[in-house]
């Protein structure tokens, strides 16, 4: 098993700059996620750590060896692909074996490790069929065993269930995540969707347009995003924010005449997560007409119009309300946090 380190990588074709000097290190046997909206560079990244891009510039090290000038077979990582790249015209336990028999290991030792493998992601009744014969989810575990039975240093995962449906994902996630606490293997995973960033990750890496926001545990990310960018991409539905000002230690903003809220004077924006807020019959900081209900099961949410924008509350599920209706909103103060309006950084870091 290795560490992985990234020092001041680059990335840029032209003038465009994909990734901006992106310094990580990565421990042994840490579950990484590189998450930000299609086209931040976090796939990039990912594809100079397989040595399948060149860094412009920059050093990449697994363990304690540079590997910026080794060949994708000479680094061994082991990648799982969105499309998950099988061999139409061999079986499973080919696909599987394939690994091994470009490494020209020992066919006794090929047909244990497939077999221990398959049986990882619970596959070993599937080795006879062709990838045409398999189902998404199947397909996609076939994938993981090949990527297993290499039993690599790092594992390099590309948003592996972006193909899957609701339900497969939900359970291919589980087995993902089990299946790196088993293996105890480094594993560096690609996505844009922020729940399996928050499930799986031991830390998660926020990126947008090329640049690293914001590094930390999934609890620290959505208990204290340093910017808006991460606070309106992290959590379902994402954090409200509510441009305003503070003027003579009162919150301002468009519908509402202000309450006391402590920070400098001047424009910022508000930030609040849906569940720590309450709509209330009297004594609310805020005002809103409900725009939306949605039923989502266990809790209903209420999304209120204030002024030009919108606002998310997270009530009980038998919680009723008229479209249209003026409703005010409880904010817990110690759950609220500022911004600048500016760059958009946090204020009350604290």
């Amino acid at each position: 098993m290795a560490d992985l380190e990234l020092r001041n990588i680059w990335k840029s074709w032209g003038d465009f700059v994909a990734v901006r000097d992106f310094q990580l290190e990565i421990s042994d046997k840490e579950f990484l996620v590189l998450l930000g909206p299609s086209g931040c560079g976090k796939t990039t990244t990912m594809r100079m750590i397989a040595g399948l891009e060149d860094p412009t510039s920059g050093e990449i090290f697994i363990g304690n060896r540079k590997v910026n000038d080794l060949e994708p077979k000479d680094r061994d990582v082991s990648m799982v692909f969105q499309n998950y790249g099988l061999y139409p015209n061999l079986n499973v336990y080919d696909n599987i074996c394939f690994p091994l028999k470009v490494r020209k290991v020992l066919k006794a030792e090929q047909d244990q490790r497939v077999r221990k493998a398959a049986g990882m992601v619970e596959i070993n009744d599937l080795l006879d069929r062709r990838p045409a014969e398999l189902s998404g989810g199947q397909r996609q575990r076939v994938a993981l065993a090949r990527a297993i039975v290499r039993e690599p240093n790092v594992f390099l995962m590309d948003e592996p269930l972006s193909n899957l449906d609701a339900k497969l994902r939900i359970s291919t996630r589980a087995q993902i995540k089990n299946l790196q606490y088993e293996l105890k293997v480094t594993t560096v995973y690609v996505t844009h969707d922020q729940t399996e960033a928050m499930t799986l990750a031991d830390r998660v890496v926020v990126m947008n347009q090329g640049e690293i926001q914001q590094v930390g545990s999934p609890l620290e990310i959505y208990d204290r995003p340093q910017n808006v960018f991460v606070a309106g991409f992290i959590g379902s539905p994402p954090m409200n924010l509510i441009e305003g000002s503070i003027q003579d230690g009162q919150f301002v903003c468009e519908m509402n005449k202000g309450f006391p809220l402590s920070g400098p004077e001047g424009p910022i924006a508000l930030g609040f997560r849906a569940e720590d807020a309450e709509i209330v019959s009297e004594g609310g900081q805020l005002k809103g007409l409900v725009y939306a209900m949605e039923l989502l099961g266990d809790a209903t949410l209420i999304t209120l119009r204030i002024g030009g924008g919108l606002m998310c509350v997270k009530m009980p599920k038998d919680f009723r309300a008229k479209m249209g209706q003026e409703l005010a909103v409880f904010l817990k103060p110690a759950a609220c946090h500022l911004f600048k309006t500016d760059s958009g950084l946090r204020l009350n870091q604290s």
